[in-house]
C-alpha cells in the first residue's frame, strides 16, 4: 500500500519514558510476515487513565478495560494490543479471549490480571485466535526493551500507511519529564470518546483522578475533533499511563498540561493525514455561532459531508456545498450573516458571493495539500475547530475489499 502523500517524512525520535518497555511479535493473526502484537510492560505504581468508544456494540476488550480503570496501582501493569482482528461482536468467545490473554500475561510477567489492559483492532465479527497471542507472550517478555516504541507503533497498524508517534520532553525544576505516544487509525474514524487505538506514556508523577481529568479534557479538543468518514469504531481506546519514574509531580503544572495536549493533537492530526485514500488535510474553523455546541454541529456537518469532501478531492472550490452543510447541520444560521473563507480568501458574505472573489483564486487555493475552510455564522461567540480529509476513489478501493 502506498504511503499517504500527507505522511510525515519519518517516524519521530521519541523520548525514552522511564518505567516502560516494549516488545512486538509476529503472531499471524491476519497478517503474515509482520509484527501484529505489541506488549508494553509498565513499572509498579503506574497510574492509568482511559477513554473509550461510546459505541453500543463496543468490543470485549473495551468493556474489560473500562472495568479496570482505577485498579490498585501498587503492582506492575501491562498493555497488549493485536492488529488484524477486533474481537468485537464475538459474544462470549470475545470475553474468553480477553481473559486468556490477561491470564497468560499475568502468569509470565507476574502482573495482576486486573492490571492487564488489552486492545484488538481489525475485522469485526470473527473470533480472535487468541492462542496465537498467548503462545507468544514468552517471546514478548524476552524481547522487552525501552527503545522499542517505534516497533510497537508499527505492530498495531491495520490499513494505516505509516506508523504514528509523537513526544515531548519538558524541564521541570531541573528534571526532565518525558511524554511519548503512538496511535493507529486510518478508516472508521469519527471518534465519540477518543479515537482508534492510542497509547501515551509519561514518567511524570500524578494520581489517577488528576490524570483522568487531564485526558478527558484534552480528548474533547483533540481526538473528538477529527473525522475521516463519520463512522465510529467498536474498538476505540485511548490509554494514558504515568509511571512516576521521573519523580516529578506534575499535578496542576501548566507546562505539562500543554505538552500533553500537543502530543494528543499531533497524533490526532496524523490519523487524519493517514485517512484512507486521503490527499488533502482539511481544517474546518467555525466562529460566530450562537454557542459552542452549534459551532461544533456546523464544523462536523461540513467535515463529514461527502459532497464537501469529494469537491475537495477534485480541487473544486464549490463553496455552495459548504452553504449546504451549514444549512443541514441543525445549528442556528442566517443566510445574510454567513461568511465563508477558503484560507485567507473571502468567498461569500452577506448572503451572496463576495464581490472580490474569483473562481480562479478559489481553484488555485484548492490545489494545496493543507486547506482551511472558515465559516463565520455572524450570530454570537461560539467557536469550534475540527480536522478532516478529502474523500477519494482510494477510500472506496480500500474498503470495498477490506475482508479479502
Amino acid at each position: 500500500m502506498a504511503i499517504s502523500p500527507l505522511a510525515p517524512a519519518s517516524f519521530p525520535a521519541l523520548p525514552r519514558v522511564g518505567g516502560v518497555r516494549f516488545a512486538t511479535v509476529a503472531a499471524g493473526i491476519k497478517y503474515r510476515d509482520r509484527p501484529d502484537v505489541m506488549l508494553a510492560d509498565l513499572a509498579p505504581g503506574t497510574q492509568i487513565a482511559g477513554v473509550f468508544t461510546k459505541s453500543a456494540t463496543r468490543s470485549a476488550n473495551v468493556l474489560d478495560c473500562q472495568t479496570k480503570l482505577g485498579s490498585d496501582p501498587t503492582g506492575p501493569a501491562a498493555i497488549v494490543v493485536n492488529s488484524g482482528n477486533s474481537n468485537a461482536f464475538t459474544g462470549k468467545h470475545g470475553d474468553g479471549s480477553v481473559s486468556a490473554i490477561c491470564t497468560a500475561v499475568s502468569d509470565t510477567l507476574g502482573t495482576d490480571p486486573t492490571r492487564v489492559f488489552t486492545s484488538s483492532t481489525g475485522v469485526i465479527g470473527e473470533r480472535l485466535p487468541h492462542e496465537r497471542i498467548t503462545n507468544k507472550i514468552g517471546d514478548l517478555s524476552a524481547g522487552l526493551d525501552p527503545a522499542n516504541i517505534d516497533a510497537a507503533a508499527r505492530a498495531i497498524m491495520t490499513t494505516d500507511t505509516f506508523p504514528k508517534g509523537s513526544g515531548k520532553t519538558l524541564d521541570i525544576d531541573g528534571t526532565p519529564v518525558n511524554i511519548a505516544g503512538i496511535a493507529k487509525g486510518s478508516g472508521m474514524i469519527a471518534p465519540d470518546m477518543a479515537t482508534m487505538l492510542v497509547y501515551i506514556f509519561t514518567d511524570a508523577v500524578i494520581d489517577q483522578a488528576a490524570l483522568q481529568s487531564l485526558l478527558s479534557g484534552h480528548t474533547d479538543r483533540t481526538f473528538n475533533c477529527i473525522t475521516v468518514d463519520s463512522d465510529t469504531s467498536t474498538s476505540d481506546t485511548l490509554l494514558l499511563a504515568a509511571t512516576g519514574a521521573s519523580g516529578v509531580d506534575v499535578t496542576g503544572n501548566a507546562a505539562f498540561t500543554d505538552a500533553l495536549h500537543d502530543v494528543m493533537q499531533d497524533l490526532a492530526h496524523q490519523v487524519v493525514r493517514d485517512g484512507e485514500g486521503a490527499t488533502k488535510f482539511v481544517k474546518v474553523a467555525v466562529t460566530g455561532a450562537a454557542n459552542d455546541a452549534d459551532a461544533r454541529r456546523v464544523a462536523m456537518a461540513t467535515a463529514n459531508s461527502p459532497l464537501v469532501k469529494t469537491a475537495i478531492a477534485g480541487e473544486d472550490p464549490n463553496w455552495g456545498r459548504v452553504v449546504m452543510a451549514v444549512g443541514k447541520s441543525g445549528a442556528q444560521a442566517n443566510r445574510d450573516t454567513l461568511t465563508i473563507r477558503f484560507g485567507d480568501i473571502l468567498v461569500a458574505e452577506n448572503g451572496w458571493v463576495a464581490d472580490s472573489y474569483t473562481e480562479e483564486a478559489g481553484a488555485n487555493y484548492m490545489k494545496a495539500q493543507d486547506l482551511t475552510i472558515g465559516i463565520d455564522l455572524g450570530l454570537g461567540t461560539g467557536a469550534a475547530t475540527v480536522w478532516t480529509c478529502d474523500l477519494t476513489h482510494g477510500y472506496i478501493q480500500i474498503n470495498a475489499d477490506y475482508r479479502s
